[in-house]
């Protein structure tokens, strides 16, 4: 089965093409013959997803009101909750966690009659962006095995990819939806902070943590979000930017970063401008040091939200995540205080920036490609960077800020990996990101999802 958009598969529903029992058993099959290969789901829910596809195909043949997302297999990372479902959290501490409820997400996406194939491998307790789990294995970049997906949602990015889930949820504390979107070739949404409850997903950070979508298509993120929201996305799907204010940054984004990654990313801004998008030269001075800051304000809560764990099985955690969280320990309250402040201001800078200056900032997502799982460490000339802090560089300044964020596709390198557009604007503006990455993707991503339907889903 040829990969099938959301948007193909309502059609093919409505015609009577095909049933929700076929497709799913048709993913169910695909995630099977490609478990091996990837390790993107840690539970996949066979037997449930089959009587959920029958249900609702009842549903509609008693003409009964069908939701939004009638028949469309997806998938959630395993930190979010799921009533009577194992949510591990990637962690061997939480192995037999079976939830009583469902996360707000999950209980909203099941609720308009979505098929729900698994819950998706993850970076232990989503503290970390590479996926390489210890507990339950890496999993493994669809465009070449050998490689990370990124994280900390990678199960659900390298799933999207392989089209192993027609779209699936993730989290994002500091890029853990957009990283693994850049890295696996597929579209990532942290929306404007609140705007998706996090009620019943495990928090890194209270203060920084968003629930996102990850698709294969902007059509299908619009869908997606207007599941999550309840807010009509799908009038934006249009491919005029005419006049559009694209800021483009002078400074930061364009530091310590590959020169390959840095082409395909000038590439897009031609190609925005091309289609009718003002570029604005950009001074983003205000965000320096915001890495600080977001390690210090997750590293704090992350420390009080595990704070029971740590105390009976400390030495059950892997040893990154462990180390993440000592460390964490001797955060003062000065520190985290001083932390929430210098927050304040970045909301308030961006807040003026977007009301004055520009309607999205484009910049790259991630500073590098992909990197062969393992590896922890990377090399700007003479530059040596934790892998961790490379690849959260660009996208934690939007976590601290609250305002949406998104990376799309925008090419790929020589070595035959996929690199990310990361487009952001003002506060609770997604429309104006559905409508910019989709103008994008009409005029330049037909052949980029043509080459990844190749190499990862096979066809």
């Amino acid at each position: 089965m040829a990969r099938k958009s959301i948007r193909e598969l309502q059609n093919g529903y409505s015609d009577n093409r095909f049933t929700p029992l076929e497709i799913t058993k048709a993913y169910l099959h695909r995630i099977k013959k490609k478990k091996p290969d990837l390790n993107s789901f840690i539970t996949v829910t066979k037997e449930r997803a089959v009587r959920e596809a029958k249900i609702v195909q009842t549903k509609k043949e008693a003409g009964e009101q069908t939701g939004l997302l009638f028949g469309i297999p997806l998938s959630l990372k395993d930190n979010i909750a799921t009533k009577g479902i194992r949510t591990t959290n990637g962690s061997s501490i939480d192995y037999n966690n079976i939830p009583d409820t469902h996360a707000d997400v999950a209980q909203s996406l099941l609720s308009q009659d979505s098929i729900l194939l698994g819950k998706n491998n993850m970076h232990e307790y989503a503290i970390g962006i590479t996926s390489n789990n210890p507990h339950y294995g890496p999993v493994h970049n669809p465009w070449n095995p050998e490689y990370s997906p990124g994280g900390s949602s990678g199960g659900s990015a390298a799933a999207v990819a392989a089209d192993l889930s027609a779209a699936s949820i993730g989290t994002d504390t500091g890029g853990s939806v957009r990283i693994p979107a850049a890295s696996c070739g597929v579209i990532g949404l942290k929306p404007t902070y609140g705007k998706v409850s996090t009620a019943g997903v495990t928090y890194i950070s209270w203060t920084l943590d968003h629930v996102g979508p990850l698709t294969a298509t902007m059509s299908d993120m619009a869908i997606m979000m207007e599941a999550m929201t309840s807010t009509p996305y799908k009038p934006f799907l249009k491919e005029d930017i005419r006049g559009l204010r694209i800021g483009v940054p002078t400074t930061y984004f364009n530091e310590h970063i590959e020169t390959e990654t840095y082409n395909l990313y000038l590439h897009a801004l031609y190609a925005l401008e091309n289609l009718g998008a003002v570029l604005i030269d950009t001074g983003v001075s205000f965000i320096d040091g915001n890495q600080d800051v977001t390690f210090t304000i997750a590293g704090a809560e992350a420390v009080y939200e595990h704070r029971a764990r740590m105390e009976c099985c400390l030495d059950q955690y892997g040893a990154d995540v462990r180390a993440f969280l000592e460390m964490s320990q001797h955060i003062s309250a000065l520190q985290y205080i001083e932390a929430l402040k210098k927050k304040e201001q970045y909301v308030q800078n961006f807040a003026r920036l977007f009301r004055e200056r520009i309607d999205v900032l484009a910049t790259p997502t991630i500073p590098i490609a992909a990197r062969k799982i393992g590896v922890e460490e990377v090399q700007f000339g003479s530059y040596t960077e934790s892998i961790f802090n490379a690849m959260t560089r660009y996208t934690g300044i939007f976590n601290l800020a609250g305002v949406p964020a998104l990376s799309i596709p925008c090419g790929i390198t020589s070595e035959g990996l996929p690199v990310g557009l990361q487009l952001a604007a003002g506060h609770g503006r997604e429309d104006l990101l559905i409508r910019t990455g989709y103008a994008y993707e009409q005029s330049h991503l037909s052949d980029f999802y043509k080459k990844r339907d190749e190499i990862c889903a096979g066809y």
